[in-house]
């Protein structure tokens, strides 16, 4: 992937690792798109960076998912980067017969950037570098027992781009996974100083 010269979506690139690499690619000169579900984060984002855009969007929702990247495609024409990086983290006790907070980060971190790709695919393969980017997690292969659903949910979308990889294989698509370690974000909670285990 070619650094400088791109136009570049991040999705949840108002907070952790996603505005990590919202600023970092806006720095080297690209036109980076944030977008998320929380508005406030996204201009403080913005207003940190000038020059960065923001949108909102609510990934859960698969009418929203295919208004936004037509929008998106409008104002955006050189749109070639999209980086698939939302995600929501939330333990779970499987012996409560809950569900909800599954189906949530199902929706969200698995299906979210399935949709997505549905609905930009056509469009990036007739540009001469698309480059799509999801995020997984070193949970994918070493899961947190705590968190099963977030844990099945990376390994799932790791597994979905290697597949993803291989059907654009013959295109001038590249397909990246970025796999980060443990990282002290607002997903995991704020560090406990006192455990002395947190790194």
């Amino acid at each position: 992937m070619k650094t400088t010269g791109n136009t570049i979506l991040i999705t949840g690139g108002g907070s952790g690792i996603g505005r990590g690499l919202a600023e970092a690619f806006h720095a080297k000169g690209n036109q980076v798109i944030i977008a998320g579900r929380r508005k406030q984060l996204l201009d403080e984002t913005v207003a940190a960076n000038p020059g960065m855009k923001a949108t909102v969007l609510d990934i859960e929702n698969a009418d929203t998912i295919r208004s936004f990247a037509e929008q998106l495609k409008k104002d955006y024409p050189t749109l070639n980067v999209v980086i698939h990086n939302a995600g929501i983290m939330k333990p779970e006790s499987l012996k409560d017969g809950a569900v909800a907070d599954a189906e949530a980060m199902v929706t969200t971190n698995l299906l979210g950037p399935i949709r997505l790709n549905a609905a930009l695919l056509p469009f990036l393969l007739k540009l001469s570098n698309p480059v799509i980017m999801t995020v997984s997690s070193g949970l994918a292969f070493v899961p947190l027992a705590m968190t099963p659903t977030y844990c099945a949910t990376k390994a799932a979308i790791h597994s979905y781009t290697q597949s993803l990889r291989y059907q654009l294989r013959d295109t001038a698509a590249q397909v990246l996974e970025l796999i980060p370690p443990y990282v002290q974000t607002e997903l995991t909670g704020p560090r406990q100083a006192s455990d002395p285990n947190a790194i």
